[in-house]
């Protein structure tokens, strides 16, 4: 699949500025390390933005929809038409993600990016269908190469005509979470059983049929070994696209706030064919959904957040919004010891 053109993200390495943000940090006032996690989230905001005093501007919350032939297999406990009812419902300010983006004035947009359904141009949604819905990867290919590469191209596009420098990556497809972990199974050579969740909220039985199927769906695709191999062989066109955003986004030294597991399944794709796209990543939550645990062991990634979620639409990245514009606000005006006049620890 070399027809895909992929950008080359450079490292964001920066031994000065690294020093620069961690003396800063350092020297607010408060002991060694005693904001945790936020301390790390402050760091890695400086070094994305390239700056000792980052600001998010212009937060674009972007949800990818798309249906998959899969579906039809029974691999979800709700039907393929709950994908264009939700984009509904998403675009009429009904959903979690609605309201979460209302809430913390995120500028959301709705992509259709292979949703088996016509729907009417209107403010907020992208309409940029690849196909109605993936092909059953029981079958064949979800994707060809063509339509794979188109969903990268679109998703690439997309980010470039949206301003700010901070994207937060949702998805809703029914099926979706088959293909998630179809690709965290045959990129990080992990147990096809251990990858699959209930998803939607299936029973024993239905969960049992899901793995099985998906097992099926492997077993069918031995040459899908490459990251776009895999993505186009398992879907779904939303993957695809976000895939594109997340290389974007990268490029242009975004910050990528992840949601759950099929948004961190685009970017383990994406981190297979550019390393650096992790370092511009921050990862909002850890997923109810067992598969989401290891894929974000295998992208070495610490969440910021554990609620149990498994809801996806990226509302776990809306969820975990307040905690980057706490840091830039700490990192910004949290006093140090010497302009506080407080003293320091004593040697």
């Amino acid at each position: 699949m070399t027809s895909t053109p992929i950008p080359h993200i450079e490292s964001l390495a920066n031994p000065t500025l690294a020093a620069a943000l961690q003396t800063r940090i350092d020297q607010k006032t408060k002991p060694l390390g005693a904001l945790g996690q936020l301390e790390t989230l402050m760091l890695r905001l400086g070094l994305i933005l390239g700056t000792e005093a980052p600001a998010l501007q212009e937060p674009q919350m972007m949800v990818f929809a798309g249906d998959h032939g899969l579906a039809a297999r029974g691999v979800s406990a709700y039907p393929s038409d709950v994908t264009w009812q939700m984009v509904e419902n998403f675009l009429a300010g009904g959903a979690a993600v609605s309201v979460l983006a209302r809430q913390h004035g995120l500028a959301l947009t709705v992509v259709d990016a292979g949703v088996r359904h016509d729907f009417a141009p209107r403010a907020g949604l992208e309409i940029a269908k690849i196909g109605a819905g993936t092909a059953d990867a029981l079958e064949g290919p979800a994707m060809s190469a063509a339509e794979c590469s188109a969903a990268i191209e679109s998703g690439r596009r997309l980010l470039r005509e949206r301003p700010g420098n901070t994207v937060l990556l949702g998805e809703m497809g029914i099926g979706n979470t088959s293909s998630a972990a179809l690709l965290l199974a045959r990129l990080t050579g992990q147990d096809i059983r251990a990858c699959v969740g209930r998803g939607t909220g299936l029973d024993d039985a239905q969960l049992q049929r899901k793995t099985e199927i998906l097992a099926q769906v492997l077993d069918r695709h031995p040459e899908a070994q490459a990251p776009l191999e895999a993505l186009a062989a398992f879907g779904g066109f939303e993957i695809a696209m976000m895939v594109g955003t997340v290389l974007q986004a990268a490029l242009e030294k975004r910050v990528i706030v992840v949601d759950g597991f099929i948004a961190s399944s685009a970017v383990l794709v994406a981190s297979q064919l550019q390393p650096a796209v992790l370092e511009r990543c921050v990862f909002a939550h850890r997923s109810h959904e067992p598969g989401h645990r290891l894929m974000l062991q295998a992208l070495q990634a610490e969440a910021l957040l554990d609620l149990g979620l498994r809801l996806g639409e990226g509302s776990g990245a809306a969820l975990a919004w307040p905690l980057l514009q706490s840091a830039c606000r700490i990192l910004a005006e949290m006093a140090s010891f010497a302009s506080a006049g407080v003293s320091e620890k004593s040697e």
